[in-house]
């Protein structure tokens, strides 16, 4: 992709890496090195060396709400209130799963649900990952059962091979086009990387 601006990442784990490489290929730019990957608080601890690089080449940072605030901006400006002209620092509502379920008819389709047991407003939900697991639980196909629902008597909140499903749903299926009208986290991520490819052309 000759021209095509990099942008490197931060990001909590590895499903939101696959999120954040289907977002910046979905700008038109070229996914750079993803760190992080260790949760959240190692990202609040290096978010200043982050911002720094961001002083010179474009940067995304992404981390979920959770519960940590009640809404996205507070989080940023405790976080990060002075953010480098190529940061793009994000907040996902409550969780990126529920960026995921945004796109309804497609996470229906790959779940094996009917569309309508897909939440119309992921947002509002206050466990995104806990709704997709449930929603795996009725799911058709015994593969997806037994892929993302945790067993009996693991104490896990999730499937042996739960990260695995979401990773593939992200990359191969998900429309973040159609996600973002559901989803104004997302829209405005979506936004935020789209200024940063702008303005490196520029």
């Amino acid at each position: 992709m000759p021209g095509a601006v990099v942008i490197s990442a931060a990001v909590e784990g590895i499903v939101d890496e696959s999120v954040i490489r289907r977002l910046v290929t979905y700008v038109g730019a070229i996914p750079g090195s993803i760190c992080g990957k260790t949760g959240k608080q190692d990202i609040r601890l290096r978010i200043q060396g982050y911002n720094s690089a961001a002083q010179r080449t474009p940067w995304i940072v992404l981390v979920d709400l959770d519960n940590d605030a009640h809404c996205a901006p507070p989080l940023r400006a405790a976080w990060l209130p002075n953010p480098a002209p190529q940061m793009c620092f994000r907040v996902a509502v409550r969780q990126v799963e529920a960026w995921l379920l945004a796109d309804r008819e497609r996470i229906a389709s790959y779940l094996a649900v009917r569309r309508d047991m897909i939440p119309g407003d992921p947002e509002s939900l206050a466990n995104a990952k806990d709704t997709l697991v449930n929603l795996a639980r009725k799911s058709r196909r015994r593969e997806i059962r037994e892929d993302m629902v945790p067993r009996i008597g693991s104490g896990r909140s999730v499937g042996p091979a739960y990260s695995s499903r979401v990773i593939e749903f992200a990359s191969r299926h998900w429309r973040p086009d159609v996600a973002r009208l559901y989803a104004e986290s997302l829209s405005r991520a979506v936004e935020c990387l789209r200024s940063l490819t702008i303005s490196r052309r520029c």
